[in-house]
């Protein structure tokens, strides 16, 4: 059978490479970097079947300077961290992110592709997300960046549509260590299934309503501002009909590449209905423009992002309420916690307008309504 020409773009851009989501802290990195695999998604409580945003990530720091016990950063000492981090938690008014540590020895890891990484119960793979946290006496210990709470869980992992940002982060630049913060997206679109228990409360995770969401960052520090924004849970604002294979994605902020600083840039891919709308500064035959502006008022934080392309225009305004979003914690590979105020969260809502350049003419495609989206914004401060 002879593909069409769409169904052949469409096949090239949502391009999976697994060996992007292969453990990267080798050469310097293995001394001065972080690797981490984040996983988000919604739940639904088993009895009452109320919706609820959790994230599950593990993140591992400078893996040649650990040992058989984690090494915290935020200290007296000052120490330089060393350790694999289990993060997980979830969104809203009860909002928690809990901190489980490892040292580095306690880790496996496995070289190559797909990816495994596990220690003690918790276990992160292409897919399979597999763990506990359990936190009682977070008050006395600050350095583990955390509240009091447990959450478990047993998930499958299906990733559906990738964003691959190309050269970026590709081979040579990873050789290199190009880049100061790397991302890829394998799974910018993923379905989960299985189950979650927090705080003794049973959620059930589907994989038509997961809305679910996994990527990956590494490299040896991390951005300022920082900017990610992720939803596949969209209705056409011209049809009035959910967006059933429809996902977009946008993250980036300040990259920085052998020691050039690109400000204010942003990486975004909006899949829609099957075709792909990529805007990537990186593609500079595409001729990428960005505006952005992120702002916190007394009760949220509001993202306007535009950029433009030859091919299109996305004109995208998400809002997150402040109560129900977290203050999330990283110290960076030298010891330092610079980001105090990142704000994350999992119940953003917004509309994204996407536009087609057609024989000189701009041409509406959707004004596109999105709910359950993940956002982060933060500066350092």
């Amino acid at each position: 059978m002879r593909l069409s020409k769409s169904v052949k773009e469409a096949q090239i851009m949502n391009k999976h490479d697994i060996r992007r989501d292969d453990y990267m802290l080798r050469g310097k990195l293995k001394n001065k970097g972080y690797d981490w695999w984040w996983h988000s998604l919604t739940a639904r409580n088993a009895e009452t079947g109320e919706e609820k945003p959790f994230f599950i990530e593990f993140f591992v720091i400078n893996p040649a300077i650990g040992g058989d016990k984690p090494v915290f950063g935020q200290t007296p000492e000052k120490n330089i961290p060393s350790y694999l981090m289990v993060k997980c938690g979830w969104w809203g008014e009860d909002k928690a992110q809990l901190h489980r540590f490892f040292g580095i020895n306690e880790m496996t890891v496995s070289q190559g592709v797909p990816f495994c990484i596990s220690a003690g119960d918790c276990i992160c793979s292409e897919t399979e997300l597999k763990g506990s946290v359990k936190i009682s006496d977070s008050a006395n210990h600050p350095e583990w960046m955390s509240d009091d709470g447990e959450m478990s869980w047993n998930l499958r992992v299906s990733k559906k549509v990738a964003f691959n940002v190309g050269y970026g982060a590709g081979k040579l630049s990873r050789a290199l260590n190009s880049l100061e913060m790397y991302w890829h997206a394998e799974g910018m679109k993923t379905a989960y299934e299985g189950e979650i228990i927090a705080n003794d409360v049973e959620y059930v995770v589907t994989p038509e309503t997961s809305y679910g969401y996994a990527d990956k960052n590494w490299g040896s520090d991390f951005t300022s501002p920082w900017v990610w924004l992720s939803s596949n849970r969209m209705t056409s604002g011209l049809s009035g009909e959910e967006l059933g294979d429809s996902v977009f994605d946008i993250g980036g902020g300040r990259p920085k590449a052998f020691d050039i600083v690109f400000n204010r840039k942003l990486l975004s891919n909006f899949w829609y209905e099957g075709r792909d709308y990529e805007f990537n500064l990186s593609k500079f035959w595409t001729f990428t423009k960005t505006k952005f502006d992120c702002r916190e008022t007394d009760d949220e934080i509001i993202w306007n992002v535009r950029q433009e392309t030859l091919r299109a225009i996305m004109e995208t305004e998400v809002h997150c309420k402040k109560k129900d979003m977290l203050l999330v914690c990283y110290e960076a590979p030298d010891g330092v916690k610079r980001h105090n105020r990142l704000w994350n969260g999992g119940n953003g809502e917004g509309t994204i307008k996407l536009y087609e350049k057609k024989h000189g003419k701009v041409v509406l495609i959707d004004n596109i309504i999105a709910d359950h989206i993940g956002c982060e914004y933060g500066e350092y401060c």
